[in-house]
Protein backbone atom coordinates (compact mmCIF):
# COMPACT_ATOMS: atom_id res chain seq x y z
CA UNK A 1 0.00 0.00 0.00
CA UNK A 2 1.08 3.60 -0.21
CA UNK A 3 0.64 6.82 1.62
CA UNK A 4 1.14 10.07 -0.29
CA UNK A 5 3.00 8.12 -2.94
CA UNK A 6 5.47 6.54 -0.54
CA UNK A 7 5.69 2.73 -0.62
CA UNK A 8 5.37 0.95 2.70
CA UNK A 9 6.45 -2.62 3.28
CA UNK A 10 5.03 -4.65 6.22
CA UNK A 11 6.69 -3.74 9.50
CA UNK A 12 8.28 -0.57 8.14
CA UNK A 13 7.14 2.95 8.91
CA UNK A 14 8.19 5.98 6.87
CA UNK A 15 8.84 8.78 9.32
CA UNK A 16 7.95 12.25 8.02
CA UNK A 17 9.94 14.91 9.82
CA UNK A 18 9.63 18.62 9.87
CA UNK A 19 12.86 20.59 10.12
CA UNK A 20 12.60 20.74 13.92
CA UNK A 21 11.88 17.03 14.23
CA UNK A 22 14.86 16.23 12.03
CA UNK A 23 17.10 18.20 14.38
CA UNK A 24 15.62 16.43 17.42
CA UNK A 25 16.00 13.03 15.76
CA UNK A 26 19.64 13.75 14.92
CA UNK A 27 20.38 14.85 18.47
CA UNK A 28 18.71 11.73 19.88
CA UNK A 29 20.85 9.54 17.63
CA UNK A 30 24.02 11.36 18.68
CA UNK A 31 23.12 11.04 22.38
CA UNK A 32 22.40 7.34 21.87
CA UNK A 33 25.76 6.81 20.17
CA UNK A 34 27.62 8.68 22.94
CA UNK A 35 25.89 6.66 25.66
CA UNK A 36 26.61 3.36 23.93
CA UNK A 37 30.28 4.29 23.49
CA UNK A 38 30.42 5.31 27.16
CA UNK A 39 28.90 1.99 28.21
CA UNK A 40 31.31 0.08 25.99
CA UNK A 41 34.36 1.79 27.48
CA UNK A 42 33.27 1.74 31.13
CA UNK A 43 32.05 -1.86 30.97
CA UNK A 44 35.47 -2.95 29.73
CA UNK A 45 37.20 -0.84 32.39
CA UNK A 46 34.97 -2.26 35.13
CA UNK A 47 35.52 -5.85 34.01
CA UNK A 48 39.31 -5.35 33.80
CA UNK A 49 39.55 -3.60 37.19
CA UNK A 50 37.66 -6.38 38.94
CA UNK A 51 38.94 -9.31 36.91
CA UNK A 52 42.62 -8.43 37.37
CA UNK A 53 42.37 -7.47 41.03
CA UNK A 54 44.24 -9.52 43.62
CA UNK A 55 46.25 -8.97 46.79
CA UNK A 56 48.41 -11.32 48.84
CA UNK A 57 48.71 -10.96 52.61
CA UNK A 58 50.81 -12.98 55.02
CA UNK A 59 48.78 -13.96 58.07
CA UNK A 60 50.56 -15.99 60.75
CA UNK A 61 53.22 -17.05 58.20
CA UNK A 62 50.49 -18.23 55.81
CA UNK A 63 50.05 -16.51 52.46
CA UNK A 64 46.45 -15.73 51.63
CA UNK A 65 45.46 -14.25 48.29
CA UNK A 66 42.26 -12.29 47.76
CA UNK A 67 40.89 -12.41 44.23
CA UNK A 68 37.58 -11.62 42.60
CA UNK A 69 36.66 -15.29 42.17
CA UNK A 70 36.40 -15.55 45.95
CA UNK A 71 33.10 -13.66 45.72
CA UNK A 72 30.52 -15.04 43.30
CA UNK A 73 28.80 -11.66 42.98
CA UNK A 74 32.03 -10.21 41.56
CA UNK A 75 32.20 -13.02 39.02
CA UNK A 76 28.60 -12.19 38.09
CA UNK A 77 29.52 -8.50 37.77
CA UNK A 78 32.48 -9.26 35.49
CA UNK A 79 30.26 -11.43 33.28
CA UNK A 80 27.55 -8.76 33.21
CA UNK A 81 30.11 -6.12 32.21
CA UNK A 82 31.43 -8.40 29.47
CA UNK A 83 27.95 -8.99 28.09
CA UNK A 84 27.18 -5.26 28.27
CA UNK A 85 30.41 -4.43 26.41
CA UNK A 86 29.70 -6.98 23.65
CA UNK A 87 26.10 -5.81 23.28
CA UNK A 88 27.17 -2.15 23.21
CA UNK A 89 29.78 -2.83 20.53
CA UNK A 90 27.11 -4.33 18.28
CA UNK A 91 24.80 -1.39 18.92
CA UNK A 92 27.57 1.17 18.33
CA UNK A 93 28.25 -0.37 14.92
CA UNK A 94 24.51 -0.32 14.17
CA UNK A 95 24.25 3.36 15.17
CA UNK A 96 27.25 4.35 13.03
CA UNK A 97 25.90 2.41 10.04
CA UNK A 98 22.47 4.01 10.46
CA UNK A 99 23.96 7.52 10.68
CA UNK A 100 26.11 6.94 7.61
CA UNK A 101 23.13 5.71 5.62
CA UNK A 102 20.99 8.56 6.90
CA UNK A 103 17.97 6.29 6.71
CA UNK A 104 14.59 7.57 7.95
CA UNK A 105 12.80 4.27 7.46
CA UNK A 106 12.40 2.50 10.80
CA UNK A 107 11.63 -1.18 11.14
CA UNK A 108 9.20 -2.08 13.94
CA UNK A 109 10.57 -5.61 14.61
CA UNK A 110 14.12 -4.21 14.81
CA UNK A 111 12.93 -1.43 17.13
CA UNK A 112 11.34 -4.07 19.38
CA UNK A 113 14.57 -6.09 19.43
CA UNK A 114 16.61 -3.02 20.39
CA UNK A 115 14.07 -1.99 23.05
CA UNK A 116 13.97 -5.51 24.54
CA UNK A 117 17.76 -5.81 24.46
CA UNK A 118 18.23 -2.46 26.20
CA UNK A 119 15.67 -3.38 28.86
CA UNK A 120 17.35 -6.75 29.48
CA UNK A 121 20.80 -5.21 29.74
CA UNK A 122 19.54 -2.49 32.09
CA UNK A 123 18.04 -5.07 34.46
CA UNK A 124 21.12 -7.31 34.23
CA UNK A 125 23.65 -4.56 34.92
CA UNK A 126 21.57 -3.03 37.70
CA UNK A 127 21.11 -6.39 39.44
CA UNK A 128 24.85 -7.15 39.19
CA UNK A 129 25.84 -3.75 40.58
CA UNK A 130 23.32 -3.95 43.43
CA UNK A 131 24.55 -7.40 44.48
CA UNK A 132 28.22 -6.39 44.26
CA UNK A 133 27.60 -3.15 46.17
CA UNK A 134 25.87 -5.03 48.99
CA UNK A 135 28.79 -7.44 49.30
CA UNK A 136 31.19 -4.51 49.17
CA UNK A 137 29.46 -2.81 52.08
CA UNK A 138 29.67 -6.00 54.14
CA UNK A 139 33.36 -6.38 53.26
CA UNK A 140 34.02 -2.76 54.25
CA UNK A 141 32.04 -2.56 57.48
CA UNK A 142 31.53 -6.21 58.39
CA UNK A 143 28.41 -7.73 59.95
CA UNK A 144 28.86 -7.97 63.73
CA UNK A 145 25.54 -9.77 64.23
CA UNK A 146 26.78 -12.64 62.05
CA UNK A 147 30.40 -12.32 63.21
CA UNK A 148 31.59 -11.35 59.73
CA UNK A 149 34.84 -9.42 59.99
CA UNK A 150 35.88 -6.35 58.03
CA UNK A 151 37.82 -7.88 55.15
CA UNK A 152 38.90 -4.52 53.76
CA UNK A 153 40.98 -3.86 56.87
CA UNK A 154 43.27 -6.66 55.67
CA UNK A 155 42.99 -6.22 51.91
CA UNK A 156 42.83 -2.46 51.44
CA UNK A 157 44.25 -2.30 47.90
CA UNK A 158 42.01 -5.14 46.75
CA UNK A 159 38.89 -3.42 48.11
CA UNK A 160 39.80 -0.03 46.64
CA UNK A 161 40.20 -1.46 43.14
CA UNK A 162 36.96 -3.43 43.49
CA UNK A 163 35.27 -0.19 44.53
CA UNK A 164 36.54 1.53 41.37
CA UNK A 165 35.22 -1.34 39.27
CA UNK A 166 31.80 -1.15 40.94
CA UNK A 167 31.71 2.63 40.40
CA UNK A 168 32.37 2.13 36.68
CA UNK A 169 29.69 -0.55 36.56
CA UNK A 170 27.23 1.76 38.30
CA UNK A 171 27.68 4.37 35.57
CA UNK A 172 27.15 1.58 33.01
CA UNK A 173 23.85 0.56 34.62
CA UNK A 174 22.60 4.17 34.86
CA UNK A 175 23.53 4.75 31.21
CA UNK A 176 21.67 1.57 30.25
CA UNK A 177 18.58 2.87 32.04
CA UNK A 178 18.83 6.13 30.07
CA UNK A 179 19.22 4.16 26.84
CA UNK A 180 16.12 2.14 27.69
CA UNK A 181 14.19 5.40 27.75
CA UNK A 182 15.61 6.44 24.38
CA UNK A 183 14.82 3.08 22.75
CA UNK A 184 11.30 3.19 24.23
CA UNK A 185 10.83 6.67 22.71
CA UNK A 186 12.12 5.47 19.33
CA UNK A 187 9.83 2.43 19.39
CA UNK A 188 6.54 3.93 20.49
CA UNK A 189 7.04 6.98 18.31
CA UNK A 190 6.52 4.65 15.32
CA UNK A 191 3.07 3.70 16.56
CA UNK A 192 2.24 7.37 17.08
CA UNK A 193 3.14 8.06 13.46
CA UNK A 194 0.98 5.18 12.32
CA UNK A 195 -1.93 6.52 14.31
CA UNK A 196 -1.45 9.95 12.85
CA UNK A 197 -1.49 8.59 9.30
CA UNK A 198 -4.63 6.58 9.96
CA UNK A 199 -6.39 9.70 11.21
CA UNK A 200 -5.18 11.64 8.20
CA UNK A 201 -6.86 9.17 5.92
Amino acid sequence: MSYLGIGVSPGNVPVHHGSNLKVIDKRVRIIELILRCLILGLAIIGAVLIGTDSQVKVIFSIKKEAKFTDMKVLVFLVIANGVAAAYSLIQVLRCIFSMIRGSVLFNKPLAWVIFSGDQLMAYLSLAAVAAAAQSGVISKFGQPELQWMKVCNLYGKFCNQIGEGIASSLIVSLSMIALSGISAFSLFRLYGNNGGKSNAR
